[in-house]
């Protein structure tokens, strides 16, 4: 499966099962693109980390799956998009531990740690972006 014949797929995150579904859409593309089964869970559980930060605290946005292509090496692209409230700190954000929801707070530093590009844009008020990339190996 050559890149040219896949195009990106912009998954609405409104509900719980959004969460899912782009998990289930970032798995089948990566599996397409020939990354391997360890990688394919990688991508699926960093997209659904993408995706709950977006339910949990903008209660809606979007998540887009793309194929890419860049010096001839395959990867996919993650685009994390809400118009939420913003994160106020972003530094402390993607520190180990660190949460606002109870939770374990391994969300955007574990997301980090599995990509090979990560870049994240917030505005208070405004929302947040996040654009992950892992190359195939």
């Amino acid at each position: 499966m050559i890149v040219a014949e896949l195009y990106p797929e912009t998954i609405k995150i409104e509900t719980e099962s959004d969460i899912v579904s782009a998990r289930q859409v970032g798995r089948i593309m990566s599996r397409l693109l020939g990354f391997g089964t360890i990688m394919q869970s990688r991508m699926a559980t960093s997209i659904s980390e993408l995706a709950r930060n977006i339910y949990l605290y903008a209660g809606k946005g979007t998540i887009t799956i793309s194929p890419i292509e860049r010096e001839g090496a395959i990867g996919l692209q993650i685009t994390a998009v809400d118009a939420g409230p913003g994160i106020p700190d972003i530094r402390k954000a993607l520190e180990d531990g660190y949460t606002t929801s109870g939770a374990l707070g391994a969300g955007l530093p574990g997301v980090r740690r599995m990509m090979d590009e990560f870049d994240i844009q917030s505005a208070s008020g405004e929302g947040t972006r996040v654009i992950i990339v892992k190359w195939r190996d």
